[in-house]
């Protein structure tokens, strides 16, 4: 039996509770005291959520519920498969919204994606392999498939998650179809292969990958290196030399950069295993600035120097030394990222970081633009770790530009200042 007033089906032939519309009536649905408890990225944005028939439907509640602590408002759409999954009251409390699992007289699939259609985005997550051939080749007889198809004509994005086997993820037919959906536009994150499935991907790469579609995409088109977190330099098979950065910064920035569209990498000794990020791991300084050089060769429009490489190294000892008694060490100086690429990337956009310790505000900022004259950087932030910051999850910093007078001062968790140096960097009046 169908309630026509909800467009949710009924798994046991009785009425709805009225209990629960009865909630609907009084405002917002408690599920919804979540909005924004995380950030306000996706603030404003309504999004359509697709579930197929996958037994990765089970993830559709878990993913709901980030995109709202993220700000977006979220609907659910449900193909009869998917309901054999789940129940379509699961991702009616997930959304705080009525479940469509089938087009009535309200033409659902015209009012959140025709061509006035109200909604920005539509996921489907999980995607099986049944809807994505029916996708591509314009069926149309599932709820999910009519949303898609009128996704299509209007022009709103579309974004699939693909979880299936992995013998049907490799069936030709669905390659072909797969690569025609991105042809025409279709974002696809994942699957990631494991145990002979192709699985859905984690939620943290789809929240990352709807950021990026619904991002002004202020660095689409941009090529940017970011180096981040400390170097380590062996003094001998156990024993190291390095700094208390923790690499916060520099991964807030390779995802804010890749949020705006930007292809990426990021070179570290972390790992941040984000679909779409590039990742190259090293230790030590010398291996961070040879591969920083080697990737630049390949074709850059911008460096961003934020990791704390360290300033001396040691001729490592190939045993372990022993302890007790006075250990004296010669230190070596090691050679400047920065000062290797501006030299041989004379047009490479730099944004450099100058840390102190303890100094005055003046002094501080003195400091950083010497810095930027040295090296003709054209951005450089600069922050006191002497008052903290270092390995910290905050940080307070001043963004300079070469291009302008003013000074920027934010104060606050790394991602936020990693999106104020974004940016800043996209506001360069050199068009670079």
């Amino acid at each position: 039996m169908e309630d026509h007033s909800l467009g949710v089906r009924e798994a046991s032939g009785s009425n709805p509770d009225r209990s629960i519309m009865a909630w609907a009536e009084r405002g917002p649905h408690p599920s919804l005291r979540i909005t924004r408890t995380k950030r306000q990225a996706l603030q404003g944005k309504k999004i359509v959520l697709g579930v197929t028939g996958s037994i990765a439907a089970i993830k559709a509640v878990e993913l709901a519920r980030e995109l709202i602590r993220h700000g977006a408002e979220v609907y659910g759409v449900m193909s009869d498969a998917a309901t054999e999954i789940i129940h379509p009251y699961t991702v009616h409390y997930a959304t705080g919204h009525d479940v469509i699992t089938k087009l009535m007289g309200n033409i659902e699939h015209v009012e959140f994606l025709g061509m006035e259609g109200s909604a920005d985005l539509f996921i489907i997550a999980p995607c099986t392999a049944n809807t994505l051939n029916k996708i591509a080749t314009g069926v149309s007889d599932t709820s999910v498939t009519a949303f898609a198809t009128t996704a299509f004509g209007s022009g709103i994005p579309i974004l699939i998650v693909p979880a299936m086997h992995e013998s049907i993820y490799k069936s030709p037919v669905l390659i072909e179809n797969l690569e025609k959906l991105k042809r025409l536009g279709v974002t696809v994150i994942g699957p990631r292969i494991e145990e002979r499935l192709a699985k859905i991907v984690a939620i943290g790469d789809i929240l990352l990958a709807v950021e990026r579609v619904l991002s002004p995409k202020r660095l689409a088109g941009k090529r940017i290196l970011v180096t981040s977190g400390p170097t380590i330099e062996p003094i001998d098979p156990i024993r190291i030399l390095t700094n208390r950065s923790s690499g916060r910064t520099g991964k807030e920035l390779a995802k804010e950069a890749y949020k705006q569209g930007a292809e990426v990498t990021i070179i570290h000794n972390n790992e941040l295993k984000l679909l779409g990020i590039k990742e190259l791991k090293v230790e030590t300084a010398r291996e961070m600035i040879d591969a920083c050089m080697n990737e630049l060769r390949s074709g850059y429009d911008v460096l961003i120097s934020a990791a704390a490489i360290g300033d001396f190294t040691v001729d490592p000892s190939e045993v372990k030394l022993s302890s007790g008694g006075d250990l004296h060490l010669h230190l070596l100086p090691i050679r400047k990222l920065i000062e290797e690429a501006r030299n041989e990337f004379p047009e490479l956009v730099i944004v450099g970081f100058k840390a102190e310790t303890n100094v005055s505000e003046a002094e501080l900022i003195e400091k950083s633009r010497k810095k930027m004259a040295d090296y003709k950087l054209e951005m450089v932030v600069a922050n006191d770790v002497g008052r903290g910051g270092i390995g910290t999850e905050e940080n307070e910093v001043y963004i300079m530009r070469e291009d302008v007078k003013d000074i920027k001062r934010v104060k606050g968790a790394k991602r936020r200042i990693a999106e104020e140096i974004l940016s800043e960097l996209s506001l360069l009046k050199n068009g670079k």
